[in-house]
């Protein structure tokens, strides 16, 4: 049957968890404590950085647009998520739907993005510590996030616009528990070409590109570290790049796993797919607050003094 026409957004059923129902209140908790502890760690490291001043530095500057990135990741998916678990959504519009897929793309882009800026960082740290602070100033960090913002949220409205244009006619179920834009243009009966050949070229130019110029920095600090006459040196060096090559696993790791899924796992239930599709979209946002409060001593000693004075 053909579907709803243009002139009306059609309604589209968000999958939940299947096979496990009943279970949606149950599998709410878990969800909502892990929601809860992205928000708050992500906040948390947003305020230390803020009011500790040998904090104002430029490798934090970075971290803190990655703990904003990944804040504004769980304000985009929470609320379609805990709607389907708590019982109070179903359906999504196509507006929504359309709005939800900017931001989750957008954002996973902007992240991108900010863990390449983090390895130049790390590079001039390391490969040119004599004029890091000369490289990076507070203007050029402006620069850079703007340039991050602007290339992140400037290049996906072609292909996330022409969706609001397409004709839905296959069955109105979504795959995951919030929108994204291969999802939509699998049910569309529209010529889908550009959206296609755009994403591909999106994904090539930014998730693809970033990876490769982060893999070229780090075996450029290696090389550089390899020369450090002093093991205890090149300890030291590597140790200041352990946070963010646990970030950049922890980011890339999920999206291959669920790139892998798609293109090879239509066997595997469909459980599967929406488990993948939640780890990419969480994963990321709760680790990064952890994986810094441990590995970086500064914040871990100001958090450790937060919750001091707190107690006492």
């Amino acid at each position: 049957m053909i579907s709803i026409s243009n002139l009306s957004d059609p309604n589209f059923v968000l999958t939940g968890f299947p096979g496990l129902g009943g279970d949606y209140i149950w599998l709410a908790i878990p969800f909502s404590s892990i929601y809860a502890m992205v928000f708050l760690g992500n906040c948390m490291v947003l305020h230390v950085i803020r009011t500790e001043p040998s904090l104002h530095e430029p490798m934090f500057y970075f971290l803190a647009m990655l703990a904003l990135t990944d804040l504004c990741m769980g304000l985009s998916t929470v609320p379609t998520v805990l709607g389907i678990l708590l019982g109070l959504l179903e359906e999504i519009s196509l507006g929504c739907c359309i709005a939800q897929s900017y931001f989750i793309h957008g954002l996973s882009f902007m992240e991108s993005s900010v863990l390449l800026a983090m390895s130049f960082d790390r590079y001039i740290a390391i490969c040119n510590p004599l004029r890091y602070s000369s490289i990076l100033t507070n203007d050029k960090i402006m620069k850079i996030g703007i340039a991050i913002l602007g290339r992140s949220s400037l290049l996906i409205p072609p292909a996330i616009i022409r969706l609001k244009f397409l004709n839905y006619c296959r069955p109105h179920i979504l795959s995951h528990s919030f929108c994204l834009h291969q999802d939509l243009i699998r049910m569309a009966c529209s010529d889908i070409r550009f959206n296609s050949i755009y994403a591909l070229f999106l994904v090539i130019s930014t998730l693809l590109l970033d990876s490769l110029l982060i893999l070229i920095s780090y075996s450029m600090i290696l090389h550089t570290v390899l020369a450090i006459a002093s093991r205890e040196e090149r300890v030291k060096s590597l140790q200041t790049c352990v946070s963010h090559i646990s970030a950049v696993l922890v980011f890339y790791i999920p999206i291959i796993g669920l790139t892998m899924v798609h293109r090879f796992g239509k066997h595997l239930s469909p459980l599967v797919h929406v488990l993948m599709g939640n780890i990419y979209i969480i994963f990321p946002p709760l680790m990064n607050p952890i994986i810094y409060s441990i590995k970086t001593q500064q914040i871990r000693r100001r958090i450790q003094r937060l919750f001091y004075l707190k107690g006492t």
